[in-house]
């Protein structure tokens, strides 16, 4: 991994960190952001550095397969939405295979999970807690060493939990020349690999902080979740010059309603109770593949009426009818 793909002690990681931790006196204005934004915000611009960063490092040079959509892109949210389940659980799995995480980590993770599937909702509280230990794991280990870990459980796990219409949704983007961008709160060498496996653009994630390619256990403003996603996804258009009203995003959680609202078009996959009710109301696109209706709610999200390649529309199909036999 490059230098630049992570922040290090010497520079970026630390100067961000300097600008939440030191200063926490200074947000005293009610009218002003409150820290919890701030990290948000500095989360977000870690990760849309991270993400290029190793996007550039993971590119080939070649000729685009399909002419490029220079302006549009989708992000897609990965727990419940890209990947059955939550990912850093089956990340977490993994680990605990290896004697990376302790049993009681891995039931804390399960326990945590469960309760998101019964009530269909995410706590804040229990997002923080899971990925902050699941961080804390990789102090004093090299970056290098997680993603190749990633890759060894994406490979084990992962490849088999993937949901075949989103899966086929994001190949229309590609197909239709748009960059395609997960957007998680796991640790950002992980959804990498997710979606380098996908074969999709590249990834959004919490960014950990490393020193000289060695993770320090801390994190980089705080995790991508929320109004962090948000912030990533805007830093990631700007740097990239991407317009966002042709952008389009997808999620299964109320969680991530910054994130939709932020782009032209917005898709709820396999919605939480809360966010299918707020679909509803906005008019956005639903799509649920965990229902044997799910072949039939396939179609052309508004973003690819006119962009995407004629034939993209009967793959799709054809996927969705393979995966139901």
């Amino acid at each position: 991994m490059p230098a630049r793909s992570l922040p290090n002690g010497s520079g970026f990681g630390s100067g961000l960190a300097g600008m939440i931790l030191p200063g926490r006196r200074q947000f005293r204005n009610p009218l002003g952001p409150s820290e919890a934004e701030v990290r948000a915000n500095v989360a977000g611009e870690a990760s849309a550095d991270a993400a290029l960063a190793l996007h550039e490092a993971g590119t080939e040079t070649e000729e685009p397969q399909v002419p490029l959509d220079l302006t549009a892109a989708a992000f897609f949210d990965v727990d419940n939405t890209m990947v059955q389940g939550a990912s850093i659980i089956h990340f977490a799995r993994g680990l605990a295979a290896r004697k990376y995480l302790k049993s009681a980590d891995l039931l804390d993770f399960a326990w945590k999970q469960i309760k998101f599937r019964v009530t269909g909702k995410e706590s804040s509280v229990d997002v923080a807690s899971g990925r902050e230990k699941a961080l804390s794991f990789v102090a004093g280990r090299s970056t290098a060493e997680l993603a190749r870990l990633g890759e060894e459980i994406y490979d084990e796990v992962i490849a088999d939990k993937i949901w075949a219409g989103t899966r086929a949704l994001a190949q229309m983007h590609l197909d239709a020349g748009q960059q395609v961008w997960l957007v998680t709160a796991t640790p950002v060498e992980l959804a990498q690999v997710i979606a380098k496996r996908l074969g999709l653009t590249g990834a959004l994630g919490t960014v950990a902080e490393s020193e000289d390619g060695v993770f320090t256990g801390r994190l980089v403003g705080d995790i991508l979740h929320g109004l962090g996603k948000a912030h990533a996804v805007r830093a990631l258009a700007v740097r990239e010059g991407l317009n966002l009203k042709r952008c389009t995003a997808y999620s299964d959680s109320h969680n991530d309603v910054p994130m939709l609202s932020l782009v032209g078009t917005a898709v709820a996959i396999n919605p939480d109770t809360d966010l299918r009710e707020l679909a509803k109301n906005r008019g956005w696109e639903i799509r649920d593949f965990r229902t044997g209706r799910k072949a039939a709610k396939i179609g052309v999200p508004t973003a690819l009426l006119l962009g995407a390649a004629g034939g993209a529309l009967a793959a799709v199909v054809a996927r969705r009818r393979e995966h139901a036999v």
